[in-house]
C-alpha cells in the first residue's frame, strides 16, 4: 500500500467525510481539502466498472480529495460510512431534507456515534420551511431572496449571474465557513454540531451592502439606475472598437479625476462637470452615451495600455482563455497548472501554513481499498 501524500494548509488535522454531490457541496469540500483537510469522498457503487483510472477525473470541483464507493442502501454499506464517520471531524451532505435519516445516517444517528463530529447540510432552501422538500436550482434560491432582482439594465429583465451567488457564495462559501467556526467551537466545548446552510439564507446575507444602501436612501428599487448596477456611467462595462469590452469602476472623485483625464473624456465632448453633477443620476444616462462613443474609437488593449495600470479603476473584461495570462494573475499565480490542467489556485494564501492542490480529482471509488486498509475495514461487498 502507497501512504498518503503529506498535506499541507492550515487545515491538514482535519478529516472530512464527503457524501458525493454536485455544485456547492463539492465546492466547500474543494475549499477545505485546498486548505489541507484529510477529506475522503463517498462515492455511490455503480453496476460494473466503479474504477476508472485513464488519467485524472475532468470534474476540477473534486480536486485534492480520495474517493470510496460506497452502496449506501445496503447494511455493509451504511456499517462502512458510519464507520468513515466516527473517526471523521466534519461530514458534509447535499440531500433533500430526510434523505441521509433514511439511509440510517442522519445528524441524530452520526452524532451518537462521534460526538464531536460537525455535520454540514447543503441545501437551496434548508432544513425547514414550506418549500424545503421541493427542488430547486440556484436561480431559484436566488429569486426569493431578492439578490437575482438586481443584476440587469435599466428596463431589461433580470440576468442570472451564472450560478456564482447562489451555488457557490451562497452555498458552498457559507458552508465551508461554517463548518470551520464549529470546529473551532468543539474545540472549547468537545461537542458537534449541525451546520444548515442554505442558498437562500447565503444568498440573503451577501444582500447586506444594498438593503444598507436602501436604509440610507442612496439606492433605488428600480434596476439598473443605481451606483453599482451599471446605473452610473462611472462604474459599467463599456464596448471598444474591436468588439471587446472594459470594466471601468472609477467610483471616488479622484479616481474618476484620473480615469477621465486618461482617456481624454473633458477634451472628447465630456465637459467639466462638478461633484453633485457627477452623482446626480438624472445625468447619468446622458453621459453614458458619451462614455460609450468614446470608448469605441479605440480597442479594448489600447484603453488598458492608457489607464490599466492606474488609480483609473479600468481593467480589460478578459474572456476564460485570457484571465490566466494576465500579467497581474500570471505574476501572483492565481492560476496554476495541475495534473496538466490550468485552473484557479487555492485561495486565501497563508504565509506560513499555505494551501494547495493537493491530488487531482479522483475516479469514483479509486481509493476504496486503500482508505478501508487505513481505518483497519474490510471491504463492503459490491455489485
Amino acid at each position: 500500500m502507497t501512504a498518503p501524500a503529506p498535506r499541507t494548509g492550515p487545515l491538514s488535522s482535519l478529516r472530512v467525510i464527503e457524501f458525493a454531490g454536485i455544485g456547492p457541496g463539492p465546492f466547500a469540500a474543494m475549499m477545505l481539502a485546498d486548505m489541507g483537510a484529510d477529506v475522503i469522498r463517498v462515492d455511490r457503487t455503480r453496476s460494473g466498472k466503479t474504477l476508472e483510472t485513464d488519467g485524472a477525473h475532468p470534474d476540477l470541483l473534486n480536486r485534492g480529495r480520495r474517493s470510496v464507493a460506497l452502496d449506501l442502501k445496503s447494511e455493509d454499506g451504511q456499517r462502512t460510512a458510519l464507520e468513515l464517520v466516527a473517526g471523521a471531524d466534519m461530514l458534509i451532505e447535499g440531500f433533500r431534507p430526510g434523505v441521509m435519516e433514511r439511509l440510517g445516517l442522519g445528524p441524530q444517528v452520526c452524532l451518537a456515534r462521534n460526538p464531536r463530529l460537525i455535520y454540514g447540510r447543503m441545501t437551496g432552501w434548508g432544513q425547514s420551511g414550506p418549500q424545503a422538500a421541493y427542488a430547486g436550482h440556484d436561480i431559484d434560491y436566488i429569486a426569493i431572496s431578492g439578490a437575482l432582482y438586481g443584476f440587469g439594465r435599466r428596463d431589461e429583465p433580470p440576468v442570472p449571474p451564472l450560478n456564482l451567488v447562489g451555488d457557490f457564495a451562497g452555498g458552498a462559501m457559507m458552508l465551508a465557513f461554517g463548518l470551520v467556526s464549529a470546529a473551532l467551537e468543539t474545540r472549547d466545548s468537545g461537542k458537534g454540531q449541525v451546520v444548515d446552510a442554505a442558498m437562500v439564507d447565503g444568498a440573503a446575507v451577501l444582500t447586506t451592502a444594498i438593503h444598507a444602501l436602501r436604509n440610507r436612501g442612496v439606492w433605488t428599487d428600480d434596476r439598473g439606475v443605481n451606483l453599482l448596477d451599471t446605473g452610473a456611467p462611472f462604474y459599467e462595462v463599456y464596448e471598444c472598437a474591436d468588439g471587446k469590452f472594459v470594466a471601468v469602476g472609477a467610483i471616488e472623485p479622484q479616481f474618476h479625476r484620473v480615469l477621465t483625464d486618461l482617456i481624454g473624456l473633458e477634451e472628447n465632448g465630456g465637459g467639466v462637470e462638478s461633484e453633485a453633477d457627477r452623482m446626480d443620476p438624472a445625468q447619468w444616462p446622458a453621459r453614458k452615451q458619451q462614455w460609450s462613443a468614446l470608448f469605441r474609437t479605440k480597442t479594448r488593449d489600447e484603453w488598458c495600455a492608457l489607464a490599466e495600470r492606474s488609480d483609473g479603476c479600468l481593467a480589460p473584461v478578459l474572456d476564460w482563455k485570457e484571465a490566466p495570462h494576465h500579467p497581474h494573475l500570471a505574476h501572483r499565480q492565481t492560476f496554476v497548472e495541475h495534473a496538466g490542467v490550468v485552473q484557479p489556485a487555492p485561495a486565501p494564501r497563508f504565509s506560513r501554513t499555505p494551501g494547495q492542490i493537493q491530488r487531482p480529482a479522483p475516479h469514483p471509488g479509486e481509493h476504496t481499498d486503500t482508505i478501508l486498509t487505513e481505518l483497519g475495514l474490510t471491504s463492503p461487498a459490491t455489485p
